[in-house]
């Protein structure tokens, strides 16, 4: 069925919105002010989902995407909307679910843009597939709504290095007897390709995510020929992942070639990132919100106690560990743990406490009080227990990173219902040119109210 609509706004997931006959109709690839003839592709009860046939009268604010295959790529939604509209658009979004779904009436700053909004994206991560025919080797981003690999020879969003290495993968895996993972039939060997590039040194960790619990030795080869094929490739490892599901990586990576990690500089502290261990893909950006967080902390506090919880590598803890007393850390994941403790002896940093444990389990048991709070949980957001248990453990401020606006906003609900008070939220443009918005809120723990 074809109509002809105004894109009104974009939602949360980066569609267009428009409303026809009292239905909301989410339009893939338009932007707010388009005239578009539509084609309705589902249809729900009270919302359907439409593709665009033609731009009857496109938006001001529609621009030509810089990347050719744009409109077929999953990664970059937004990339037709020009960029300072993205940032306002994402200010709209946060500002939306806060105050639908948090019930909040809070002014949201401007959006801070990403210092770079090309070769931005320091971490990679592609699935690999083999043609039915000529076995030639895909690798790139899924095609929107699908797991149909779009073959990327080139993507302006990464440093070039990474679309240099892919090519070699493609290139060199077949002459090395490496088959492509097929997810259906759950065969071949080689899943993805992840590239972690350092914004800092140029260098590069390569991780193979293969099909087996062990090194097969024409992996071993193909790793040893890729590190000497690249001078800035730092190292090579290699990721077991024999299940059949849509995670990446598995549990354990061994080094096959070269080195383990990569060093990234964030705000004058050096950093230590392994195979299995969470970074920010925009270091750039990450560094604005250290700089926000570290800031906030040294004009509120003097040398407060701080807790940073679900702490990854505990960059924040690291980034703000020169204007605090002590930064007690907590993440479960073992080998961040063991990274963030090479980086403070790397740093000379000697006042922050690491605690490999769930941050959860944590908050439950934990005695001590802390000046303020750091949590930066998954976009899951966090449980009613550790939120109550982050108001009992805080003398003062809750500071709340979350790269999911609507997890937030619930939380913030859930926050405020216990009498504290949101400060601000701020937020920060971490995947340039995509629907995700990370933000920071300032949360202000209400003396008065009693744990």
């Amino acid at each position: 069925m074809e109509q002809i609509v105004r894109i009104e706004s974009l939602s949360n997931l980066g569609y267009g919105i428009a409303r026809a006959d009292g239905q909301v109709i989410f339009v893939e690839g338009a932007c707010p002010g388009d005239f578009v003839k539509i084609k309705i592709t589902r249809r729900n009860k009270s919302y359907c989902y439409a593709k665009v046939l033609e731009i009857l009268e496109p938006s001001p604010n529609r621009v030509k995407p810089f990347c050719a295959v744009q409109k077929v790529c999953g990664a970059c939604q937004l990339q037709f909307i020009d960029y300072d509209y993205q940032l306002e658009l994402k200010r709209g979004i946060v500002e939306d679910a806060v105050r639908k779904i948090g019930g909040l009436d809070i002014k949201i700053h401007n959006t801070i843009p990403s210092p770079q909004i090309k070769e931005y994206r320091h971490k990679i991560q592609y699935p690999v597939a083999q043609t039915k025919v000529s076995k030639r080797f895909l690798a790139g981003y899924y095609k929107s709504g699908t797991h149909e690999i779009v073959n990327i020879k080139h993507c302006p969003i990464q440093p070039e290095i990474c679309d240099e290495i892919i090519d070699f993968v493609r290139e060199k895996a077949p002459e090395f007897k490496i088959s492509a993972y097929d997810e259906k039939a759950h065969t071949g060997l080689l899943r993805h390709v992840i590239i972690r590039n350092s914004a800092a040194s140029g260098k590069n960790l390569v991780v193979l995510v293969v099909n087996s619990d062990k090194i097969p030795p024409e992996v071993q080869r193909f790793a040893e020929a890729l590190y000497e094929a690249f001078e800035d490739v730092s190292g090579v490892c290699v990721n077991f992942n024999t299940k059949k599901t849509n995670v990446i990586q598995g549990a354990v990576s061994v080094c096959s070639a070269g080195d383990d990690f990569i060093e990234e500089k964030i705000l004058g502290k050096t950093f230590i990132i392994g195979a299995n261990t969470f970074f920010q893909v925009n270091p750039k950006s990450a560094e604005n919100i250290f700089r926000y967080v570290k800031d906030y902390i040294a004009a509120n506090f003097e040398k407060p106690v701080i807790l940073d919880a679900y702490a990854g590598i505990t960059a924040f803890g690291i980034s703000l560990s020169d204007v605090c007393g002590q930064v007690v850390s907590v993440e479960e994941n073992t080998d961040s743990c063991k990274l963030a403790r090479k980086s403070l002896i790397l740093n000379n940093i000697n006042n922050v406490e690491i605690n490999n444990t769930d941050a959860g389990e944590f908050l439950a048991r934990e005695k001590r009080k802390f000046d303020a709070i750091i949590l930066d949980p998954p976009r899951k957001g966090c449980t009613k227990e550790a939120l109550d248990n982050a108001l009992r453990l805080t003398k003062s401020k809750i500071i709340y990173v979350s790269c999911n606006p609507a997890t937030l906003a619930r939380d913030l609900k859930y926050l405020t219902e216990k009498g504290a008070v949101v400060e601000s939220i701020q937020p920060f443009d971490m995947f340039c040119h995509t629907y995700h918005i990370e933000n920071v809120a300032i949360i202000d723990r209400n003396q008065n109210h009693i744990f």
